[in-house]
């Protein structure tokens, strides 16, 4: 099913041009003054620079007028191999939509909504031939039912041409379009951007980039140095004070410059307030006991921290740099 993207803005166009698989543009002239285009001939020979295949309007009151009317068109610039020219289903559409086709060039005959229009339109050689879904469904008619037909009646009388769903309001009207076998779908950015979207999609991406960075990221990657010592001759208001400023549920308590006495946590704090009640504030550290925290190496992955904090049961690691203490690594850099 070819795709093209429905839009006359710029920006749109640009980006959607990107993907480097669009078929092509449809344009209309009601787009044109919805986005305030004030140079229509000018926009479209912008537009034309963006995609393979533009859709443009041939508008007149008599096949002789429209098919003027695309003369213009190529002669301001566009491309005879790369231009569709768009024209209402009328009789005089149908004449002009023949006349164009005995020339080499293409047509979408559309604004279609019955059968028998599409016939006229299958009969005149049409490129395209374009039922407006969503338009035909605002007035409660059964759209998908009527291009339905319009493909199985391509395929019963080997008809060459392409039946396009357009007036597409829905990602469901996408899903409407692949089922009943249309040739092409014409779409607006926002629903185009929607198509790749799906919430259990986003949760498996989000856990393939987690899981990645757990196993490709270093321990000294991302180990916190700041903020994370003080003396053990502080007390706990200290160390209280250093843990809203480095926002980590530890500190270390250290011996000296070099050596570390202990890693003080909030459940320290606890502990403490449950023994010594009013007075934990002022509750010096060097009272504390003494115990080696629970190190790793700041060359290890964080898939090990993880799996080391799983094992010790702790929140908080030691990271060294073969001896040298160098950080703190906290369990919320690794959820």
């Amino acid at each position: 099913m070819e795709l093209y993207l429905d839009s006359v803005n710029l920006e749109e166009i640009k980006e959607a041009s990107k993907l480097g698989y669009l078929t092509g543009l449809t344009t209309t002239p009601t787009f044109m003054v919805r986005e305030g285009v004030k140079d229509i001939d000018a926009q479209m020979l912008e537009i034309a620079k963006y995609v393979d295949i533009l859709q443009v309007e041939a508008l007149g009151d008599t096949a002789e007028e429209i098919v003027t009317e695309a003369q213009r068109l190529i002669e301001l610039g566009l491309s005879k191999e790369k231009t569709v020219f768009k024209i209402p289903i009328s009789l005089e559409g149908t004449r002009a939509c023949k006349m164009l086709v005995n020339q080499g060039l293409m047509v979408n005959l559309h604004l279609v909504y019955t059968v028998q229009q599409a016939y006229m339109a299958f009969a005149a050689g049409a490129t395209y031939v374009c039922p407006l879904v969503g338009r035909l469904q605002d007035q409660g008619h059964d759209a998908l039912g009527l291009v339905k037909e319009c493909v199985e009646i391509t395929q019963k009388y080997n008809y060459k041409s392409k039946v396009m769903f357009s007036s597409v309001r829905h990602v469901e009207h996408v899903k409407n379009a692949l089922n009943i076998g249309v040739h092409t779908c014409t779409i607006p950015w926002k629903i185009m951007k929607k198509l790749t979207e799906n919430h259990f999609t986003t949760i498996g991406t989000n856990q393939f980039i987690e899981d990645t960075r757990i196993l490709t990221t270093r321990v000294g990657d991302i180990v916190r140095t700041e903020d994370i010592k003080i003396n053990g001759a502080g007390k706990v208001k200290d160390a209280l004070l250093l843990m809203t400023k480095s926002k980590l549920g530890a500190v270390v308590v250290m011996k000296n410059e070099n050596t570390i006495r202990r890693i003080f946590t909030d459940g320290d704090v606890r502990r403490i307030l449950h023994e010594n009640g009013k007075d934990v504030h002022e509750y010096n550290l060097s009272e504390l006991d003494d115990h080696d925290p629970v190190s790793i190496d700041v060359n290890a992955s964080l898939f090990e921290a993880k799996q080391l904090i799983k094992d010790q049961k702790v929140d908080t690691l030691v990271a060294k740099d073969g001896d040298k203490f160098v950080g703190l690594i906290d369990v919320q850099y690794l959820l």
